[in-house]
């Protein structure tokens, strides 16, 4: 039986394992920097690329190499590259293959890293850049130049869940010989499959549900062999952002308990979002497994579930929202998210500070705007604890 015949959950434990001399149950940490040669001649033909094998743990290694194949099989990609932090990957997938004049289309409801990237890091170099609001199609199409290359997307969005048609845009790219890249951290490879939908490349930060724990940093880019070999290669090999092994490890071990994790937390997120959105202390609820998310009818053609994550406001703005998270106990304040722990966050004081308050504004990023991320906790604890900090907050 070959991976091909494997469910996702099957998958996710065994795919892409490769063992020692020594036969070990658990994937081996390959904790080294070179590889040895029986020969010189050996050691040429490597670097050639005439004999398979390893040459140096910035290029490749097999346990990062592991990590990569199993992230293929649970996406459906030909071939991926993992990175030291999701950043990077979003980094890699980007500036590989764009050049000074090229042009990117990206939709405005991004992470504000992401955001930086897209607005300050490439006009430094040339590249230029126009953000569109990414539910509407007939943005993009206009926002289309003889040199837009790239077309660059989160959905569900952060922070707000905001879903894109990535149809439909990855349609588009196609029409103008584009390329769609698409951050899929808060469906992860469960709930929407990007490349399916026409996407071209995929990026993940592994720091969020992959890991799921709270461990450790890392990043992936998948995409079709050829350009990754074309376009990502190089650019991995010459730049450095490469996955430590040990990361690498702490991420398999990750993937074995994801669809269990992701599946609990999703149904705990679904049972909080309908509780939330009956109190009176809260102005509004957006969750994708709602009828009355904003992109209801997206959701159904093209995720399969709904999310760990809830974007809500509650009344009375930024001191409602502080007083909100200072009186919770059991779900904890931290910007990380898909955690086995439930984390909440102030977006606008946080991880979309550096955003004018009229971009926020935009974005639907208010004073009050709080993003929830559901862990592995009892729901009916967690809803308890939350209507305690509503009752603060009021």
């Amino acid at each position: 039986m070959t991976t091909q015949n494997w469910k996702t959950q099957t998958t996710a434990v065994h795919a892409g394992t490769l063992r020692s001399a020594f036969g070990e149950t658990s994937e081996a940490i390959f904790l080294t920097q070179g590889f040895i040669y029986d020969t010189a001649e050996a050691a040429e033909a490597r670097f050639k690329g005439e004999e398979p094998g390893f040459i140096y743990s910035r290029y490749a290694n097999p346990t990062v190499d592991m990590f990569e194949k199993r992230m293929c099989a649970l996406e459906g990609a030909e071939d991926a590259r993992s990175t030291t932090s999701g950043m990077a990957a979003v980094a890699a997938a980007l500036l590989c293959s764009l050049k000074a004049g090229d042009h990117v289309v990206a939709a405005r409801a991004l992470f504000g890293s992401c955001r930086w990237i897209i607005e300050t890091l490439m006009p430094k170099y040339g590249i230029q850049s126009t953000l569109v609001d990414g539910t509407r199609t007939e943005e993009w199409e206009k926002a289309v130049r003889p040199n837009t290359r790239l077309f660059f997307l989160e959905s569900p969005a952060n922070p707000t869940l905001e879903i894109i048609d990535i149809k439909a845009v990855a349609t588009l790219a196609n029409s103008i010989g584009a390329r769609l890249v698409v951050d899929n951290v808060f469906a992860t490879p469960l709930f929407q499959k990007p490349l399916e939908l026409g996407a071209h490349v995929v990026v993940y930060s592994a720091t969020k549900h992959i890991d799921g724990q709270g461990r450790c940093l890392g990043g992936i880019v998948l995409s079709d062999k050829a350009w990754i070999d074309e376009h990502l290669h190089n650019y991995f090999r010459h730049t450095g952002p490469g996955m430590s092994p040990f990361n690498a490890w702490t991420l398999l071990k990750g993937l074995e308990t994801l669809p269990i994790r992701v599946r609990q937390q999703t149904g705990s997120a679904g049972k909080i979002a309908n509780f939330l959105a009956e109190k009176g202390a809260v102005a509004r609820v957006i969750y994708p497994g709602r009828a009355d998310h904003p992109q209801a009818s997206i959701i159904r053609q093209q995720m399969t579930g709904g999310s760990t994550l809830i974007c809500f406001d509650v009344k009375g703005g930024k001191k409602a929202a502080f007083s909100f998270q200072n009186a919770l106990r059991i779900v904890r304040i931290s910007n990380n998210m898909g955690d086995a722990k439930s984390l909440v966050t102030h977006p606008a004081t946080t991880t979309h500070k550096n955003l004018s308050e009229e971009a926020r504004e935009e974005l639907g990023i208010g004073p009050g705007t709080l993003r929830l991320s559901v862990g592995l906790e009892d729901a009916d604890d967690l809803m308890s604890d939350i209507e305690n900090a509503l009752g603060a907050a009021a």
